[in-house]
């Protein structure tokens, strides 16, 4: 990082690989995102119906709206770290990682629902 520019005076100068590593991370979250949304609507669409009609409908909507999630997420991870870096400050935790883990349980907790009543 360098001195701080003299019109901003207390943001710095960030390192290009560190912003570049930044926005990796960023389209990462995005790719994970894009992943569960296919899952999703794979799900809807090319998954044999359950017995139950809503299984397919709660498991294809569960990964649709944590796609949503993360995405939202990301921007705001990829912004808060951005400023953090440009100010100097620890990097912020991201509650993404724990949202993910929890949302990725449910939908597999609702899908082997849906297999065992099947």
């Amino acid at each position: 990082m360098t001195r701080p520019t003299p019109a901003e005076p207390d943001e710095m100068e960030v390192d290009y690989r560190f912003t570049l590593a930044n926005e990796r991370t960023f389209l990462a979250w995005t790719r994970t995102a894009l992943g569960l949304l296919a899952a999703g609507v794979a799900v809807h669409e090319l998954v044999r119906p359950f017995r139950h009609h809503g299984v397919r409908t709660a498991v294809g909507m569960s990964c649709i709206v944590l796609a949503t999630i993360v995405a939202v997420g990301a921007y705001g991870r990829w912004r808060h770290v951005a400023a953090a870096m440009r100010r100097g400050d620890p990097l912020p935790d991201t509650v993404l990682v724990p949202i993910l883990a929890a949302g990725i349980a449910l939908i597999s907790v609702l899908a082997g629902i849906g297999v065992l009543l099947s």
